[in-house]
Parts: C-alpha cells; sequence; structure tokens
C-alpha cells in the first residue's frame, strides 16, 4: 500500500486531492479529430479545457499577430507615447527605472534598446535590493544626477505617489507603466499605464510590466512614422517577461509568450544569446520553452537581484559586444549559484521553524521571520514552504529594528487583500492576488503576525485547503506514443492558466522501480496495455521506496517532457501524483 503525506500541519506535503475533469462530449471531439486531424487524445484534452470548436482549437494552437489587441486601448499610453515621441524628436534625455526582478530588468533593457532605436537618448536604472522595490527617493536622485528630462517607470511606479510627485516638482516629466495593483489614489504622473487602473477597458488585465511597456512603445513608433514590423524583435525579452513573471499564459498573452519564445530563438541581442547558451547550452530546436525560461534562464535573471547587482543583468540584456556579453553571463551564473546556497539553508531553517512553532491548520496561515535570512531569497522560499503546506506565507529576513518580507498565496486566499487589511502593522507593501513584498519594522512583527493569521482563519473559513491535484484526461499509454508528444507541444507554452496537460493512467504497473539523486527521486517504468512509459518522481523518494510501488497496481498522473541528456531525445512522464488502484 503507498502511504498517504501528512495533512496534519507538518512540514510534510499534504495529500492532493485528485480531480479528473469530465470528459468531454464524444460529438465534440469527432469534429476536433476530422477537422484538424490531430490524435484522439489531443482532441480530448482540447474539448476538456474548453475549446470544443474547432475555430477556437485553431486560434489556440496557432496564436498570430493579429490576436494581439490594440495598444491604444490602453488609458493613459496615448499621453505616454505622445510624451515619449517628443522626446525623441527633441533630442530630451528618457531614463527608464525598472524593477529589480526578471520583468522589471527585461522590460527597462526592452524601453532603453528601442527608444535608442527611434533615434532617443536613453538609459536605465534599476533600484538594490537595499533601496527597496518601486520607485524611491534613491532612484529619483540617480534619475534626476542622470539628467533625466522624462522619467519612464517599467513594472513600478504604481504605489510611488510621494515620488513621482517630486520627480515633478524638479521639472522631470513622469510616464508611469505597471501592472500591479493601484492604491486608493493614483500617481500625479503625466501619464499612467495600467490595465488594472481604474477607468481602464483594455480587455487583458493580466500583462506584464514589460508588456505594457512595449504597447506604449509600439504607440510611441507609430507616432514617428516607423513600421510595425520593427516591434516585433522586441517581443523577445516581452516573451521571457511574460512567462518569468507567472502571468496567466491565455488570450493575448499567450500570443505575447508564443511569438516571444519565437523571437528569442532568433535574437540579435548578444547578451540574451549568451544567457540562453549559459542557461540551457543552446536550444536543440532553436526555441526555448517555457520551462527553459521559468527554471533556467530568468532565475538567471533574478539571481541579479537576490544577491547581486541587477544592474549587471541590465548590461548583458544591453551589451552589444559578445565577448563583454559572455563575461556578464558569468557573473549572473556565480550569482545563481550563490542564490541557490542561500535558498537550500533558508528553507532548511524555515521548515525547522516551522515545525517547532507553528501550526499551519490551527493558524490558517505561517509567517515566520528571522535575522540570518538574505531578503533576496525569501520569495522563492515562501512559494516553496506554500507548497509544503497548502496555506498563505509570509517570510521577513530582519536586519536590525526593520525588515523586508515576500508574500505567496494559495489559489482560494487573495496575499494582497489580506494584507490591505493588515497594512496598519506594515510601513508598506504592494503585489497582487498570488504574491506580495512588504516592509516591516521590528516592533510590529508580532501584531502583524497575529493580524494576518486571524485574517487567514476568516477568509479560509469551510475551504478545502488540500491542494488540488487537476488531471486533465485519462489515457491509455498506447496513446501517448509516435508523434504524440510533438503535437502537444503546440498547445504550450505551459505556465500560469495554461498548465502543462496532466494524464492520468490507472491500474498500471510500476516495473522496476529505484530511488536515484541520494534516495530524493524515484523513477520506474509503467506498463499497461502492451505499452510502456519511462517515469520520474521528483522529489517523491522520501514518500515512495521502491518495495510499495511494486507492490501492486498503481494509478499514475504525471505531465510529458523531452529528455534531452542522451544523444536523442526521448520522453518521458513526470509524476505528479501516484496512489494505489482501488
Amino acid at each position: 500500500m503507498i502511504p498517504a503525506s501528512a495533512d496534519d500541519g507538518s512540514c510534510r506535503p499534504p495529500t492532493p486531492r485528485w480531480e479528473l475533469a469530465p470528459r468531454p462530449p464524444t460529438e465534440a471531439v469527432r469534429r476536433l479529430q476530422e477537422s484538424l486531424r490531430l490524435p484522439p487524445v489531443l482532441c480530448r484534452l482540447l474539448a476538456a479545457r474548453g475549446l470544443a470548436s474547432p475555430e477556437e482549437a485553431k486560434r489556440f494552437l496557432r496564436p498570430r499577430r493579429a490576436q494581439l489587441l490594440d495598444p491604444a486601448g490602453l488609458r493613459g499610453a496615448p499621453e505616454a507615447a505622445r510624451r515619449l515621441a517628443s522626446a525623441v524628436e527633441r533630442g530630451e534625455r528618457v531614463v527608464v527605472h525598472g524593477d529589480y526582478d526578471a520583468d522589471g530588468i527585461a522590460g527597462t533593457a526592452l524601453a532603453v534598446h528601442w527608444l535608442r532605436d527611434l533615434g532617443g537618448k536613453a538609459e536605465g536604472l534599476l533600484p538594490s535590493r537595499r533601496d527597496g522595490y518601486d520607485l524611491s527617493r534613491a532612484g529619483l536622485e540617480r534619475a534626476v544626477a542622470q539628467g533625466a528630462d522624462v522619467l519612464m517607470t517599467v513594472d513600478c511606479g504604481i504605489r510611488a505617489g510621494k515620488w513621482v510627485r517630486r520627480a515633478s516638482e524638479k521639472g522631470v516629466d513622469v510616464v508611469v507603466t505597471d501592472h500591479h495593483l493601484p492604491g486608493a489614489s493614483l500617481p500625479p504622473a503625466l501619464a499612467v499605464v495600467n490595465p488594472n487602473q481604474p477607468g481602464c477597458e483594455y480587455a487583458n488585465k493580466g500583462l506584464c510590466g514589460a508588456a505594457v511597456a512595449f504597447k506604449v512603445l509600439q504607440l510611441a513608433a507609430r507616432l514617428l512614422g516607423r513600421p510595425a514590423e520593427e516591434a516585433w524583435p522586441h517581443l523577445d525579452l516581452v516573451g521571457l517577461a511574460t512567462v518569468a513573471d507567472l502571468v496567466p499564459l491565455v488570450g493575448e498573452n499567450r500570443v505575447l509568450a508564443r511569438l516571444g519564445l519565437h523571437a528569442v530563438g532568433s535574437t540579435a541581442r548578444p547578451g540574451l544569446r549568451a544567457l540562453v547558451e549559459k542557461a540551457c547550452g543552446g536550444l536543440r530546436d532553436g526555441v526555448p520553452d517555457s520551462a527553459d525560461v521559468a527554471f533556467r534562464i530568468a532565475p538567471r535573471i533574478n539571481a541579479a537581484g537576490r544577491v547581486g547587482q541587477p544592474e549587471t543583468a541590465l548590461r548583458l540584456l544591453l551589451a552589444e559586444d559578445a565577448g563583454e556579453a559572455r563575461r556578464l553571463a558569468d557573473v549572473l551564473e556565480r550569482d545563481n549559484a550563490l542564490r541557490k546556497s542561500l535558498q537550500k539553508d533558508t528553507l532548511a531553517d524555515a521548515l525547522a521553524q516551522l515545525e517547532r512553532d507553528c501550526d499551519p491548520v490551527r493558524d490558517g496561515a505561517v509567517a515566520l521571520a528571522s535575522d540570518g535570512w538574505h531578503p533576496g531569497v525569501i520569495g522563492i522560499v515562501a512559494s516553496q514552504v506554500v507548497e509544503r503546506v497548502s496555506r498563505p506565507v509570509v517570510l521577513f529576513a530582519m536586519d536590525g529594528e526593520a525588515g523586508r518580507g515576500s508574500a505567496r498565496s494559495i489559489p482560494d486566499f487573495d496575499i494582497h487583500a489580506a494584507l490591505q487589511a493588515c497594512s496598519e502593522h506594515l510601513d508598506r507593501f504592494g503585489g497582487h492576488r498570488a504574491a506580495a513584498g512588504m516592509e516591516i519594522r521590528r516592533v510590529r512583527l508580532d501584531e502583524f503576525g497575529k493580524a494576518f493569521r486571524a485574517e487567514a482563519r476568516k477568509r479560509l473559513a469551510g475551504c478545502d485547503l488540500r491542494p488540488a491535484l487537476a488531471v486533465d484526461v485519462e489515457v491509455g499509454l498506447e496513446e501517448l506514443r509516435g508523434p504524440f508528444f510533438r503535437y502537444c507541444r503546440y498547445m504550450g507554452p505551459f505556465g500560469q492558466g495554461n498548465p502543462d496537460p496532466v494524464f492520468a493512467v490507472r491500474n498500471a504497473q510500476a516495473q522496476r522501480p529505484r530511488r536515484f539523486g541520494r534516495g530524493s527521486h524515484i523513477e520506474f517504468r509503467l506498463a499497461g496495455g502492451g505499452s510502456g512509459l519511462r517515469v520520474v518522481g521528483f522529489g517523491m523518494g522520501g514518500r515512495l521506496s521502491p518495495e510499495e510501488l511494486s507492490s501492486g497496481p498503481v494509478d499514475v498522473a504525471f505531465t510529458l517532457a523531452e529528455n534531452r541528456r542522451g544523444p536523442y531525445p526521448t520522453v518521458e512522464g513526470l509524476a505528479v501524483g501516484i496512489r494505489s488502484s482501488g
């Protein structure tokens, strides 16, 4: 018998509940097969995800530029574009102020590069972790020192009303482009562009920060009489940022991500080419997928902001010389190695503190703090703790009398709204429904923890907080043979809002199971119906023994992935759930 994992508030991951999508109507699947000439299981998958009409399915599988929305529909974008176009024509200096994550860095590089391509004078600057996220006194002083006539924010600024006002008082026109949720009032900028601001009717509220900047610059280029085709190479950084920032990959965002990843594969930017080579060892088919970005490319950009100097990543993306690009990519590689080490130590410490001091089931949420944690990694660690306890988590890295915090949430809990309810205990905060950052004074830690846990208990009352394992399609192993994986990739890029398809095989045999990776992982051959598939369960070695796996028939839920480690790529399953058949 395969043992269940814990739902008792310990640090062991809770048992997920399997949720198998209803089998789609046979007639809808038949129409898709006749029109698209795709494998039956892929047509079942499309229909199960609500793409039952051939026309909808074709639009989804073949995203086109024509599906992108008119940037003029973004409230404030025409005014922002006019000011930027005017700056280019007059030879005024535009300073682009971004954020220190992959979205903000990529968006800043995009804006600087594009404004220069348009003939303008543009410089980029990023805050450090020491200064904190968003436009601040330090950022404004640096922009003024660089001779800014126009200050353009990217992926920040929507809650920086004080410093926007100061910039205006110093004679600097401010154009705010952001996607984070605004506060009670908008900053007093010349133009504010944010799909989530009141009164904005733009249909896509999920644009990342770099995409908002892209839209504004599309309009500026149009005003300057430049051909529309000049915009498309800049989608490389938009695609990277869209995947990295975990925005929903549906609708327009899916188009931006798909076209953007193809643009990464053909990018002319020496810095991005060097980064891809360092992170991925090159690309087998010339185009990265969302996993390449999420787990290899973006973490190296983020590492500069987490444990190094974010300006290093910006200089890399703006580099014109291949040798300089390779040198900067090496720096990011070292930053990323340090980030991994700090992350491992911080997670171990957080889990020990959790076991000692907390009961997530009783408390409703987790709020932990330590003087030994690096503020650059607590966001990643908070996500890992959420996976362990299936509760909202806030971690604070304290330094003297103040600290910086990162919050990560679960689907049923709006972390931004909860922080708003507890804001009297915070110096400042910002973010969205799933994640947030904040600053706090040490004397308010206890009060915040009590208020946050009480808010979580109130908002989560009656919710089933076991993580849901959504299974898209039940299959026979024989259905996954041949070209199926190649066809399935057309459903990507995968991520938030469009997750990797999860397949389930019932009553199969786990043959030749073995642990590897010092016992952390497990692999086996899943056999049934005369077919087989190698399956790997990363992180499952501590919960499943080879003896238990081979003791009887099992149900296995898994995604499909390409194993590129050998001379020829092979397809394997990545287990996300294993249970005894019954």
